[in-house]
């Protein structure tokens, strides 16, 4: 169902799935540039299937609830990118400090619903999602227990709060999912968060999904790859068990 959730800065609409019984482990779920669409309901729902509870916010709200655009190209590769520039106005609003105040409204909005269990739960992301998912559990440790990074983007970058450089604050599990060449995650990219990993003593794992583009996981898009999706679902539900 779709829930508001107040954050310092607005409201935040937002998709809740909780299963009946419980409590349910958290999982909070962050949507790629899209924004909160079909697709995304039906991979909630398909976590939620599996016993768990999962909060899916429009983390790009301040453009307003969703949908914010129209995505009904999403499978044309040209369209997808003008599309793309369009949404980039809003991404870049999202710094460290707001992503950190966004998500602590998140997790106290999550933690408060009935069914879901008490304690840290598990951040998951799509391309900005994943990039956000990994500031969200470098901020907030003591509250989130692990981390899953679906073709995230700018995960390592020269910039001064580059997301790799918080690394060490992780006390939890991370797995991040790369697609092949993809300009948003290089391969130097993905050595340099890799190292930052390695320094830092993250319990991790980091692979190159081969031949699959960025974006891989989204059935609606022209990026979407079979194989590698199938693959993403194996990863994810196996980081969910282990740290359930």
């Amino acid at each position: 169902m779709m829930v508001d959730v107040p954050t310092k800065d607005g409201i935040a609409d937002s998709y809740l799935v909780v299963p009946e019984g419980g409590p349910h482990p958290g999982v909070l779920f962050f949507e790629d540039a899209f924004g909160l669409r079909p697709r995304l309901f039906e991979m909630a729902d398909r976590i939620a299937a599996q016993g768990y509870a999962v909060l899916a916010p429009n983390i790009l709200y301040r453009g307003g609830p969703c949908p914010q655009f129209d995505l009904a190209a999403l499978q044309d590769p040209e369209q997808r990118g003008a599309l793309f520039g369009k949404i980039m106005p809003f991404i870049r609003q999202l710094d460290t400090a707001t992503i950190t105040s966004d998500t602590e409204s998140y997790l106290d909005f999550f933690a408060a619903q009935q069914g879901v269990a008490p304690g840290p739960v598990v951040v998951m992301g799509y391309c900005m999602g994943g990039t956000n998912a990994l500031r969200a559990i470098e901020a907030f440790p003591s509250r989130i227990k692990a981390v899953a990074s679906f073709h995230g983007g700018r995960l390592a970058t020269d910039e001064p709060d580059s997301p790799h450089l918080s690394v060490g604050n992780i006390t939890g599990e991370a797995y991040f999912a790369h697609a092949d060449q993809d300009h948003a995650m290089t391969a130097e990219q993905i050595k340099i968060l890799e190292a930052a990993l390695d320094a830092a003593g993250v319990t991790y794992r980091s692979e190159i999904y081969e031949g699959a583009q960025h974006g891989f996981t989204m059935s609606d898009t022209a990026a979407y790859d079979e194989e590698a999706e199938k693959r993403h679902w194996d990863n994810l539900f196996a980081l969910l068990e282990r740290t359930r």
